[in-house]
């Protein structure tokens, strides 16, 4: 274990860089709290957010091959991933889901009625 004199600490190394505490290899715990500088995710339900179309998101994967907002596989390979973020990140991706899963239920309703209505 090192201590460095800026307080950083490096467990199984002894060089921790910029961070506060540094571990070189697996780390076990029950419980990881991380706590979010930014907005939670749940501005996608506020009337002013606007969800993109599916036909902009399958536009956006054939081109990038990955979601949007979510850091591709490269970005992640070189820069790491920060928990907090991409827990922020990850739900927002849920509830965008939902709000299209609503959507595509009300469409189908929709024509569930046209279709007892036409057979009527």
């Amino acid at each position: 274990m090192t201590i460095l004199g800026n307080g950083n600490v490096g467990i199984g190394t002894t060089t921790p860089g910029s961070y506060k505490l540094a571990v070189e290899g697996t780390i076990g715990a029950r419980k990881v709290k991380v706590t979010q500088q930014t907005n939670w995710a749940d501005f996608v339900f506020e009337p002013e957010y606007e969800l993109p179309s599916l036909q902009e998101v399958e536009a956006f994967v054939r081109k990038h091959k990955h979601l949007p907002d979510i850091p591709s596989a490269k970005e992640v390979a070189m820069e790491g991933v920060d928990l907090g973020e991409m827990n922020r990140l990850l739900l927002q991706k849920v509830e965008e889901q939902m709000l299209y899963i609503i959507e595509l239920n009300r469409k189908i309703e929709l024509l569930s009625s046209e279709i007892q209505a036409l057979k009527k």
